[in-house]
C-alpha cells in the first residue's frame, strides 16, 4: 500500500504550487506514493497554467480549503490573503495526519510576514505544528543523506539565543534528537556531534563561557543518560574538517549556524525535517522564491527530495507498529 501524503502549496504567490506540481509530474513519483494536494485548486490550474502543467492536475485529488472563494495569484507579493491559504492548508493537513487519514505531509514554503498579516502569531511551521499537535518536545532538524543537522533554538532574534541555550534546552533536544534518529531514520546508535555557541567554542572562556559552563555540563547529564554524544566543538572547524561525516547527527545551537553551511553542503536538495511530532511532516529547505514566483524558474530537487523522506519516515513508523 503507498504511503498517503498530504501536500500543501505554501504560500498562493510563491513558487509552492510550482514546485508540488513539479514533483508530482514525475511518473516515477505517483508510483511510490499517494499524493493528495491540500489548498486553493484555483491556485494550482493558474500556476498549472503559467508552466504548461495543466494535465497533472488531470486526476490528481485536491483537498479545497477556500470553498466557494477563487482567489487571484499576486505573483511574487506578500499578502494577507496569500497567508491565510497557506496557514489553512497547513491546519488541513495536519488534522488529517493526527486523524489518520494520510500517513504523512509535507509543505510548501510559507511567508512569515504573509501569515502574520493574516492573523497567525507563530514563527513558523515547525512551532505552529508543534502546537496543533501537542507535542510535548520537537526539534528542527534538515536532512540531506547523512548529513543531518538539528537546532537547539529556532526562529528567534539572534539577541535572545544565548539566554535559550540552557543545559535543559540541550539535554532535551538531545533526547529527541536521538529518539528520532532510532525511530524514523533507522540508527540502532546515534553518535551525536554538538557545537558550541561562541566563536572557536569559546577558546577556552576567552570569548564565552558557555561551552564551558552551559554546554558541557549538558554533555555529561546526557552521557550519563547513556547517549553518544561529542563536544562542544568549534563550528566553523567541525564543518571545515567534515566532521559531520563522523557522526549521525549533529545539534547546533542557533539557526544560521547550522543552516548556513547546511545549504551550503546540500547544494538545494535539503529537506527540512520535524523531529518529536506525533506526525511525519517535511518540507524544502527553501523558502518562497517571490522573486522567481510564476517564471518557470523554481528547481523542485529539495521538494521531491521531501516527499521522498516523508515516504520514507511514514513507511518505517508503519514498520515498527506492526
Amino acid at each position: 500500500m503507498l504511503p498517503r501524503l498530504a501536500l500543501t502549496l505554501g504560500d498562493p504567490n510563491g513558487i509552492g504550487p510550482e514546485v508540488v506540481l513539479k514533483t508530482l509530474a514525475d511518473d516515477g513519483m505517483r508510483e511510490r506514493i499517494e499524493p493528495i494536494v491540500v489548498g486553493s485548486e484555483a491556485v494550482l490550474r493558474a500556476h498549472a497554467a503559467a508552466l504548461g502543467l495543466e494535465e497533472v492536475i488531470d486526476g490528481l485529488t485536491v483537498w479545497e480549503i477556500a470553498p466557494g472563494v477563487t482567489p487571484e495569484v499576486a505573483w511574487g507579493q506578500t499578502t494577507p490573503m496569500g497567508g491565510r491559504l497557506a496557514m489553512r492548508a497547513v491546519e488541513r493537513a495536519a488534522d488529517a495526519c493526527l486523524a489518520g487519514e494520510v500517513d504523512a505531509m509535507v509543505t510548501a514554503p510559507i511567508s512569515k510576514e504573509a501569515i502574520v498579516l493574516a492573523g497567525y502569531h507563530v514563527p513558523g511551521h515547525t512551532e505552529f505544528l508543534a502546537e496543533r499537535t501537542r507535542a510535548e518536545g520537537y526539534t528542527m532538524m534538515l536532512v540531506s543523506g547523512g548529513l543531518r543537522v538539528a537546532l537547539v533554538t529556532t526562529h528567534m532574534p539572534v539577541r535572545a539565543v544565548a539566554e535559550a541555550v540552557t543545559e535543559a534546552a540541550i539535554l532535551d533536544k538531545i533526547r529527541i534528537l536521538d529518539a528520532s534518529l532510532r525511530r524514523d531514520f533507522g540508527i540502532e546508535t546515534p553518535r551525536l556531534a554538538v557545537l558550541g555557541l561562541n566563536p572557536h567554542a569559546g577558546d577556552g572562556g576567552v570569548i564565552g563561557t558557555e561551552e564551558r559552563d552551559v554546554i558541557a555540563p549538558a554533555l555529561d547529564a546526557a552521557r550519563a543518560e547513556g547517549f553518544d554524544v561529542h563536544g562542544p566543538f568549534p563550528a566553523d572547524g567541525f564543518f571545515g574538517q567534515r566532521g559531520y561525516e563522523r557522526h549521525d547527527a549533529v545539534l547546533v545551537m542557533y539557526h544560521d549556524q547550522g543552516l548556513a553551511p547546511f545549504k551550503a553542503l546540500a547544494m538545494g536538495g535539503g529537506v527540512n525535517f520535524t523531529a518529536g511530532l506525533p506526525i511525519v511532516r517535511t518540507s524544502p529547505d527553501h523558502g518562497t522564491g517571490f522573486d522567481i514566483a510564476g517564471q518557470d524558474r523554481a528547481d523542485a530537487s529539495s521538494f521531491r527530495e521531501a516527499v521522498t523522506l516523508a515516504a520514507d519516515v511514514a513507511r518505517r513508523r508503519q514498520a515498527a507498529n506492526g
